[in-house]
């Protein structure tokens, strides 16, 4: 019907049919970034967060919801991922993220870097958010990817 891989010939959504791929090495990288005032930012680089300590609950949060992927997005694959990393950049004004997926299989793991990423981002404003309820997440975006038969992929900014 329309050429859009999760429709069927008739427009119902379907998931895609991966079986016939040959398994290979996947790698994507994510990045988002979320704003705040000095006096949050401080408090999370200090350690002074009540809710305790910021970025170590925001990493692990992240690795979990890159693993449970599958259950949050409908169409997307349940994928057994074999790395995921997410580290942080405390800038002037916030906090950039960045999820790095990687597994040996049949379909990306652009989803579960993504996804790790906003959780992670959304973990930051959940612990802080006492301090500053004007925090704004924004450009979460796929950075790079590698493997798979789309080929490579490396946003030019990158930034």
């Amino acid at each position: 019907m329309t050429g859009l891989t999760h429709l069927d010939e008739h427009g119902a959504a379907r998931m895609v049919d991966v079986g016939g791929k040959a398994a290979t090495h996947r790698v994507a990288i994510a990045r988002g970034r979320i704003r705040m005032n000095a006096a949050a930012r401080a408090a999370i680089a200090e350690g002074t967060v009540p809710k305790g300590d910021v970025l170590a609950t925001a990493r692990v949060a992240g690795i979990m919801a890159a693993k449970r992927t599958g259950d949050l997005i409908p169409l997307c694959h349940p994928l057994g991922v074999e790395a995921v990393a997410v580290d942080f950049v405390l800038e002037p004004d916030g906090i950039t993220a960045t999820a790095t997926a990687s597994l040996t299989g049949r379909t990306g793991v652009e989803m579960e870097a993504m996804t790790a990423v906003s959780i992670a981002l959304l973990t930051i404003y959940d612990m802080a958010k006492a301090i500053d309820k004007a925090m704004v997440i924004d450009t979460v975006r796929l950075i790079e990817k590698r493997g798979g038969k789309s080929g490579d992929f490396l946003a030019e900014d990158r930034a």
